[in-house]
């Protein structure tokens, strides 16, 4: 597989449609909603989490492991890489994460607490882009991949999950006091982010088709780690993981027949 100039076009292409696109879409109904019901909000943002999970398996680990035995290696040495990039994409989210400081809506400050005179809106958004750059990535990663199925898969499942995001992201910007139309427009950029991530896969594939593979599976460690660390433990809340938990299913059912019915 040869990647050319048409690997970031495609790259852009994917992530402006799955991150930018579907968050916008997402958002805009918080110009007529400012508060979202509680346990709503909860099982939208869990399905999202199921979709990522479903995405992280049959879009990204299942599809690395493939292009590494169509490099010639065998099925266990396919699968041990496969391993490998995923434990180094979850470090490297969890060492950003623990170094870069950043607020979350539900669990309060994370990283170094050094912050300096950061408003707390940047905070919120740095929150964001550590959780969007990792999905961009992905979709931009699967995009390179030359397989229609695989890049497909990737983009749908994100965006899917993006619009629940995109509303959850500005109803609660709205909820911290700032206008309708800052608070739809902030939720609705930070799916820029997810350009940028895509492209700088996608740019870093153009060095070396070779490392597909391992890109792949960095990049669903990088969204396990998200799903896990963030998206899980926000969502089940004591009164709300029952239905968190079935909207995780639902999510995780839903992108798994697509993916393998239709993509």
């Amino acid at each position: 597989m040869s990647l050319t100039s048409d690997t970031l076009l495609n790259a852009l292409i994917a992530t402006t449609i799955a991150g930018f696109a579907a968050t916008t879409v997402g958002a805009i109904p918080a110009i007529f909603i400012d508060r979202l019901n509680e346990k709503l909000n909860n099982n939208l943002l869990s399905f999202a989490a199921g979709v990522m999970l479903a995405a992280t398996i049959f879009s990204l680990l299942l599809p690395g492991v493939e292009h590494s035995r169509a490099r010639g290696f065998s099925n266990t040495s396919a699968i041990l890489q496969a391993i490998a990039f995923l434990f180094v994409g979850g470090f490297v989210l969890w060492a950003i994460n623990e170094l870069v400081p950043h607020e979350h809506f539900e669990k309060g400050h994370e990283g170094r607490e050094d912050a300096g005179k950061l408003k707390k809106i940047w905070l919120f958004v740095i929150a964001i882009a550590i959780h969007n750059f990792p999905e961009g990535l992905a979709v931009g990663v699967a995009n390179a991949t030359g397989d229609f199925g695989t890049g497909l898969g990737a983009t749908l499942g994100i965006g899917m999950q993006n619009i629940p995001e995109g509303l959850s992201v500005a109803v609660a910007l709205r909820s911290q006091g700032y206008s309708t139309k800052y608070s739809v427009g902030v939720s609705a950029l930070t799916g820029l982010i997810e350009v940028a991530g895509g492209l700088f896969g996608a740019s870093v594939l153009l060095l070396s088709a070779a490392i597909l593979p391992w890109a792949l599976s960095f990049a669903a460690g990088a969204m396990l780690f998200i799903v896990s660390h963030e998206i899980i433990p926000e969502t089940h809340r004591p009164k709300l993981e029952n239905g968190a938990t079935f909207a995780l299913f639902i999510g995780f059912g839903l992108m798994m027949f697509l993916d393998s019915v239709f993509i």
